[in-house]
């Protein structure tokens, strides 16, 4: 049974023996072991981040120990769930007689794990494709296009789409269009399901028809990012497992990829065709309030004007509040990976504040420092951050033995930006340890 394989899996917490017993599974599998296949098949189901069921409640079961166990039907049952054929009550009523077809043990270890997206045996998809590599049961990798710092880059030529850098949450929203269920699910940039976007998606819910008929997808990636009212609430809210209110959130979109090349990890259409797309569906997205499209110009960096209009333009954005800039190549593919397609301008900011104290580290960094506690004011805020980064091991081991001469010193902080706390106090976003200011 497919529960043995769970079982094997938690009689150890090391890495090597789960390794080990994947490795099994999949030797078996190949010979033609059907539990060894269906145990693998629904550790990829599990784990593929694309691959959803609507529910959130699974039922457990005791006392079943003789029953017919059918995977195949299971299997079904898991195929309508992501497809949609069922949903609401129709979905529980189902998962709940196919959970009597079960022995006890099998269901609660190994279905209704699936159903909740997690085995519960210390394995995750880098576990299962480190054995399964090249093979069926490899796990698909949930990425996205990432962009590179523009620094002392040679890609800074030419024609480009300038943008505003948005603070706030990337969102990848996997839509897909059917004629009786349409759905549009929230992933982070890591393929981390987002629960508390459901406003903005049902805003996509209600246009997706609308979007397939103009854009001819049925099944796409809408690329943009979430911005609320402040950054740190809007993390909070999007992390919430209940109670959330992320209703004065809006997202803000700026790619079109279709599903199946996003899948897999490179879209061939250039930027400005996948642009295009967008601009089809402007008119559609112009009817709600929490979905828009991230507004840009075109500059020519060969020139001295478009050059300058790039400096201009990077200080209105910083001066607005925004993180910084996005320059994009209009006739570059899609990538899901760091690329140079997208290049990133981003201020430095450099704050001094007095160390207060210092906090000792944990994991590898146990019995030396971890952080320096940090306050002052700069500008007439008040600033209060830990400082857990910069630190080379030297210096976390020394300015750990001799603490009691760090605090009091001025250090210097390099930091994203500042940002504001629900108190009225301050804090750095991304801080790292410059060097001590013994001169201030």
């Amino acid at each position: 049974m497919a529960a043995f394989w769970i079982d094997r899996l938690n009689e150890s917490d090391g890495r090597l023996h789960k390794e080990d017993v994947v490795r099994q599974a999949l030797e078996l599998a190949q010979l033609g072991s059907h539990p060894a296949q269906v145990f693998l098949g629904l550790a990829v189901a599990t784990y593929n981040p694309l691959v959803t069921w609507g529910v959130k409640q699974v039922p457990s079961t005791n006392g079943i120990t003789e029953a017919e166990n059918p995977w195949s039907d299971f299997n079904l049952l898991l195929g309508d769930l992501h497809h949609r054929r069922l949903t609401g009550g129709a979905a529980k009523n189902a998962i709940q007689e196919m959970s009597g077809r079960f022995t006890s043990h099998e269901w609660n270890t190994v279905c209704a794990a699936v159903l909740r997206k997690d085995l519960r045996a210390g394995i995750s998809e880098k576990t299962i494709n480190k054995i399964t590599r090249g093979t069926q049961w490899q796990v698909p990798v949930f990425s996205c296009q990432l962009a590179t710092s523009c620094d002392s880059r040679p890609e800074m030529t030419g024609v480009k789409r300038l943008e505003p850098k948005l603070d706030g949450v990337r969102v990848l929203m996997v839509c897909t269009v059917g004629q009786d269920i349409s759905t549009a699910v929230s992933y982070s940039r890591n393929g981390k399901i987002f629960e508390n976007f459901t406003a903005i998606e049902s805003s996509i819910i209600d246009n997706l028809h609308k979007i397939a008929g103009l854009t001819g997808h049925t099944s796409f990636v809408l690329d943009g990012e979430v911005v609320g009212n402040s950054f740190q609430e809007l993390m909070r809210q999007a992390r919430r497992k209940e109670g959330a209110d992320a209703s004065d959130s809006v997202f803000h979109i700026f790619d079109f990829v279709p599903l199946n090349d996003f899948v897999k990890g490179l879209c061939r259409a250039n930027l400005d065709l996948r642009l295009g797309y967008l601009k089809k569906i402007e008119g559609v997205l112009g009817t709600t309030t929490n979905v828009k499209l991230l507004p840009s110009i075109l500059v020519d960096l060969d020139t001295a004007a478009g050059a300058d209009q790039f400096r201009r333009y990077c200080n209105d954005m910083v001066a607005s509040g925004f993180e910084g800039v996005m320059i994009k190549d209009l006739d570059a593919p899609y990538e899901c990976k760091r690329t140079t397609h997208w290049l990133k301008y981003k201020p430095v900011t450099t704050v001094d504040l007095e160390v207060v104290d210092v906090e000792e580290g944990t994991g590898r960094n146990v019995g030396r420092l971890g952080a320096l506690v940090c306050a002052g004011n700069d500008g007439g805020r008040d600033i209060q951050v830990n400082v857990g980064s910069g630190f080379s091991d030297v210096e976390r081991d020394s300015f750990w033995v001799d603490r009691s001469l760090v605090i009091g010193r001025t250090v210097e902080i390099m930091c994203d930006v500042i940002t504001q706390n629900q108190d009225g106090t301050y804090s750095l976003r991304f801080p790292r340890f410059v060097r001590f200011r013994d001169d201030k």
